[in-house]
C-alpha cells in the first residue's frame, strides 16, 4: 500500500486484486434494500407525492 499526497489531499494506492476484495467484503455486509409489492409501492409513491406537493 503506497500513500500520494496531491494538493495537500491524501489519497492510497493498493493493488487491484485487494481493491475488488475490499468491494465484495462492503457489498456482503449492505443490507438488500426492501421491495414492495406492487400495491405497497402505490401507495408509498402517493404517500411521497402528497408530501412533495405540501412542499410546494
Amino acid at each position: 500500500m503506497t500513500e500520494v499526497v496531491i494538493d495537500k489531499k491524501k489519497y492510497v494506492l493498493i493493488p487491484a486484486r485487494e481493491y475488488h476484495a475490499l468491494q465484495k467484503k462492503a457489498a456482503l455486509k449492505s443490507a438488500p434494500e426492501k421491495t414492495f409489492s406492487l400495491e405497497e409501492a402505490r401507495s408509498y409513491s402517493k404517500k411521497l407525492i402528497r408530501k412533495w406537493a405540501a412542499e410546494k
